[in-house]
C-alpha cells in the first residue's frame, strides 16, 4: 500500500493494517521454521517495508496532533 493511501485512514485503520502486517510477517516466519525452503522470500522484505511505512505514517500523525 502506498504512503499517499495510508494518510488517508484513520488511526484505528491504521493500527488493525499494522496487526494484519505483524501477524503476516509471524506465518512467514513460522514457515520458514518448519521447512528448509521458503516458497517466496520476497515477502519478508515487502512486509517488514510495509511495517514501517504503517508506523512512520502513524508517527507523523502523533505528531500533527501535538
Amino acid at each position: 500500500m502506498r504512503a499517499l493511501e495510508l494518510r488517508k485512514k484513520s488511526s484505528e485503520e491504521l493500527d488493525e493494517l499494522l496487526l494484519e502486517y505483524s501477524k503476516e510477517l509471524f506465518n512467514l516466519r513460522m514457515q520458514r521454521g518448519l521447512s528448509s525452503n521458503v516458497l517466496k522470500p520476497h515477502l519478508f522484505g515487502r512486509v517488514k517495508r510495509n511495517i514501517a511505512r504503517v508506523k512512520t505514517i502513524m508517527r507523523e500523525k502523533e505528531g500533527n496532533n501535538e
